[in-house]
């Protein structure tokens, strides 16, 4: 297999070359014209145009699934996977430490279709266990939590999901391509919100579901009849931004390095929550699963009310790193 910075570059593009363009062009339009009745019809709600059909390959290909669809947003991706995988009356597994918005998700919109959830509060395969009901028909997770930066037992994650029968769902926007294959370790289906590092410029809202075509079909269906599509615009955008996933994920995992470390040594600062630091709890299981600990981190500031979380972006770590240690500074009076 091409290493992910070729396939970045090359899968997905269309061949021939439509009219000979490098880039792929925006087909901003919402309808098609058919020459053949019986085809299936290309409509923009249905996630099928040239470029969504060109994002979907290159999306399948990065994340090593059979099948990939972009959606509206991260909530988008992750509500209408969900919504395809649990009927009324299901159950699903979790751990405690998720995003906000997935939390909120669990607790005020699935209920409405009788689907439960338990959140398992430590990676033991008893706790695990003991959370799993005779419903129980997924499992999710997150490779790299948010805004706690946990990096949970994912191997024994997908292991326990395989002995049990579950669909294995993992988010994993904060492990992103270049760090992790959530599809390596047992994970039946990778969430992406492509609002963050995918899509990497601040210019675009999107999610991605990837996984094998049977399970995608589902959410397919249930994203048409939500109407979560992605615009083609925005694909475009996407398309644009995956060719230097690579290039832009590791340095921001060089970057966040060093300014994790700077912040770790400054007086003002109680805890830095950064999964590549060796204070932090799951340093070595990061170590041994991620081949980078991204751009996100979380420090603390004296007391919980002065949490922060910063994302590291493509700027020089002695620029941040001065400009931060100048804040704090000036937050101690010095």
């Amino acid at each position: 297999m091409p290493t992910l910075d070729t396939r970045s570059v090359h899968a997905g593009e269309p061949d021939p070359r439509i009219e000979g363009a490098v880039t792929l062009p925006i087909f901003q339009t919402a309808t098609y014209t058919h020459d053949d009745p019986e085809a299936s019809p290309r409509y923009v709600r249905y996630n099928n145009s040239p470029n969504h059909e060109a994002l979907h390959d290159k999306l399948a290909s990065l994340t090593q699934t059979e099948s990939a669809l972009v959606t509206a947003s991260g909530m988008a991706a992750i509500s209408s996977a969900l919504l395809s995988f649990l009927d009324a009356g299901d159950h699903l597994v979790a751990p405690r430490a998720l995003y906000g918005g997935t939390l909120d998700l669990f607790d005020d919109l699935l209920p409405r279709f009788e689907i439960d959830h338990t959140l398992v509060a430590d990676d033991s395969p008893d706790a695990w266990a003991a959370a799993v009901q005779p419903n129980t028909t997924v499992l999710y997770a997150e490779s790299i939590t948010n805004p706690l930066l946990e990096v949970p037992d994912l191997e024994a994650m997908g292991r326990f999901a395989e002995a049990h029968d579950l669909v294995a769902v993992i988010d994993n926007t904060f492990g992103s391509p270049v760090n992790l294959c959530p599809a390596t370790i047992g994970f039946d289906v990778v969430l992406h919100s492509a609002t963050k590092y995918l899509g990497g410029h601040s210019d675009l809202a999107a999610g991605v579901v990837a996984g094998p075509s049977e399970l995608l079909d589902g959410v397919r269906h249930t994203t048409k009849l939500l109407g979560g599509m992605l615009d083609p615009h925005a694909c475009f955008l996407l398309h644009r931004s995956l060719k230097t996933l690579g290039v832009r994920v590791r340095q921001q995992n060089e970057t966040a390095q060093a300014v994790a470390e700077a912040l770790a040594s400054h007086n003002a600062i109680d805890r830095v929550r950064y999964p590549g630091l060796p204070s932090h709890p799951d340093h070595e299981r990061a170590q041994s699963l991620l081949d980078g600990s991204g751009g996100m981190m979380s420090f603390e500031l004296g007391i919980t009310e002065r949490f922060v979380r910063l994302s590291v972006g493509l700027e020089g770590a002695t620029d941040l790193v001065n400009d931060l240690t100048a804040a704090l500074d000036t937050s101690l009076g010095s």
